[in-house]
C-alpha cells in the first residue's frame, strides 16, 4: 500500500521549470485566497484559480495540511531563528519570555501557521526538520534556564510548544487583546517555574 505523495521539492530533487512555476503559482493563489479572508484552502478551487489541473495541485500538495505547511515555511524558519537567538541570550529566562511572546503573536496572526505548529503529524519532511530544529533550540534554552533554577525540570521543548498552542486557542476563542495575551503568558511562565 502506498503512503502519501511527498512533493519532490521536499525530497531534495530539483523541480522541472514548469513544475516549479506551477507550484509557485498554486502558492501565490493560496496566499491571495488567505489575504481575501478565505482560509478554506479548497485544493480544487485553487487549481482552477491557478490555471492548473487538479492533479498538479495534488502532486505538490496531497492535502490541505501539506499546503498549509508550505505556506507557513518562511514563518516557521523565522520562529526557528528567533528560538536559536533566544537560546544564546545571556539571560535565558528573558530569552524564553521573548520567544514565547514572539511565537504567540505569529500564531495569532496566522491560523494556518498555528495549525502547523500544533500538528502532531507533518505532511512534509521539511516541516518535521523545522520542528526538530525548533525543539533543539528550545531545549537548549530550557536547559540554560534550569541551570539558574528558573524552570522546572519536567518540562520539555515539545511541552512548551503545546502549551503555547493552547494559549493561542484560548485567546482565539475569547478576548485577543494585548492585556489578555499578557495575562495568559504570565500564567504560562508562572507554571514553568519550579514549585516553591
Amino acid at each position: 500500500m502506498l503512503g502519501p505523495v511527498t512533493p519532490k521539492a521536499d525530497q531534495g530533487a530539483i523541480l522541472r521549470a514548469d513544475a516549479a512555476r506551477n507550484r509557485a503559482r498554486v502558492l501565490q493563489v493560496a496566499r491571495e485566497q488567505l489575504a481575501a479572508g478565505d482560509d478554506s484552502l479548497q485544493l480544487n478551487a485553487i487549481a482552477r484559480l491557478a490555471g492548473v489541473g487538479v492533479g498538479t495541485v495534488y502532486r505538490h500538495f496531497p492535502n490541505q495540511h501539506a499546503l498549509r505547511e508550505a505556506l507557513s515555511a518562511d514563518r516557521f524558519r523565522e520562529l526557528v531563528g528567533e528560538a536559536q537567538a533566544a537560546a544564546e541570550t545571556d539571560d535565558a529566562l528573558a530569552g524564553l519570555h521573548r520567544l514565547l511572546r514572539f511565537a504567540l503573536a505569529r500564531a495569532l496572526e496566522d491560523p494556518g501557521f498555528a495549525a502547523v505548529l500544533e500538528s502532531a503529524a507533518d505532511a512534509e519532511a521539511h516541516t518535521s526538520q523545522l520542528k526538530a530544529e525548533l525543539d533543539r533550540a528550545v531545549a537548549r534554552l530550557l536547559d540554560r534556564a534550569r541551570l539558574t533554577g528558573a524552570i522546572r525540570r519536567d518540562v520539555e521543548a515539545d511541552d512548551v510548544r503545546r502549551l503555547l498552542c493552547g494559549i493561542e486557542h484560548a485567546l482565539r476563542a475569547g478576548d485577543r487583546g494585548p492585556a489578555r495575551t499578557e495575562v495568559y503568558l504570565d500564567v504560562l511562565l508562572e507554571g514553568l517555574r519550579p514549585s516553591r
